[in-house]
């Protein structure tokens, strides 16, 4: 299973946003060049995240996009599942009727999948994630966000 780039790109905007100074506004050019995200694609993603109530757009001079809520609220499963949609390895994980009422010898497999899968993703939160991008950018080199 491979999630898509939406939620590699997804995560890496919104742990950039949860680690800005002071929570600041960060524009859509900053972060696409900070993270190496195609700008156009960026913007997509950000309204579609805003759309999900993640983040909010700051208009003005100094706007850009900030958390709508605190970053230790918000869960990389909430940022894929934003992005993806609700999260199934397959149509059988017990959530959605396959045909085949309950007679499936696989079932259990694709429920443990999709119940691991979200467990995971709900273990990280932005705050969490932020502290460890900023300890990776420090040691590389990578300016702070509005640094």
């Amino acid at each position: 299973m491979r999630l898509s780039a939406k939620s590699e790109y997804g995560l890496l905007a919104l742990i950039d946003l949860a680690a800005a100074v002071d929570r600041a506004p960060m524009s859509t050019r900053d972060i696409a060049t900070r993270r190496d995200i195609p700008l156009a694609f960026l913007e997509q993603l950000l309204a579609t995240l805003r759309r999900e109530g993640l983040v909010t757009a700051v208009r003005g001079a100094h706007g850009g996009f900030v958390l709508a809520r605190d970053a230790h609220d918000i869960s990389a499963l909430d940022v894929v599942e934003a992005l993806e949609g609700p999260l199934s390895p397959t149509v059988c994980d017990g959530q959605e009727p396959c045909g085949r009422g309950g007679a499936c010898a696989a079932e259990p497999v694709w429920m443990q999948v999709s119940t691991t899968l979200r467990e995971v993703l709900g273990r990280f939160d932005l705050a969490s994630l932020a502290q460890r991008q900023l300890l990776f950018d420090a040691t590389t080199g990578v300016t702070t966000p509005e640094e």
